[in-house]
């Protein structure tokens, strides 16, 4: 069964998730982050510049195919070659992408209220599938 955990209230997304990836990365983790084109841009952006010691390799789905087989984390827009993903990064609307396929999704909620009502749709959305959630609240840790 895939575990689902919801990062709720995070302030600065990108960031964010720069240290979640890097975190994935030093665990040895594959990870697919699937969302919009300006997302991922600013991602794929602020992951080249982390600190000098800090960098995170990692590819577009765009990118060629061998390179996104050596790539321990993939930045697309559409769904991935699910076998070579440990850990979904859900940044889109849509729910229940990889539910079944991947082991663990992880769903990023911004504290915006657009974003935080997004995120309450895919949570009643997972659980009428049958799953469970978790909630990592950030509200209160520097995001």
């Amino acid at each position: 069964m895939t575990e689902v955990a919801f990062h709720l209230n995070v302030g600065d997304r990108t960031a964010y998730l720069c240290r979640l990836l890097r975190k994935a990365y030093l665990k040895g983790s594959r990870v697919h982050v699937l969302g919009e084109a300006s997302s991922l841009e600013a991602l794929d952006r602020a992951l080249w510049l982390m600190a000098p010691g800090e960098f995170v390799p990692h590819a577009r789905s765009g990118s060629a195919a061998h390179v996104r087989r050596h790539s321990p984390i993939v930045l697309g827009a559409l769904e991935p070659e699910w076998a070579q993903v440990d850990v979904l990064v859900n940044l889109a609307d849509q729910a229940l992408c990889g539910v079944g396929v991947v082991p663990r999704i992880i769903e990023v909620v911004g504290s915006e209220p657009g974003g935080r009502e997004k995120g309450r749709e895919r949570w009643r959305l997972y659980r009428q599938a049958g799953i469970e959630p978790t909630a990592h609240d950030l509200s209160a840790s520097v995001a």
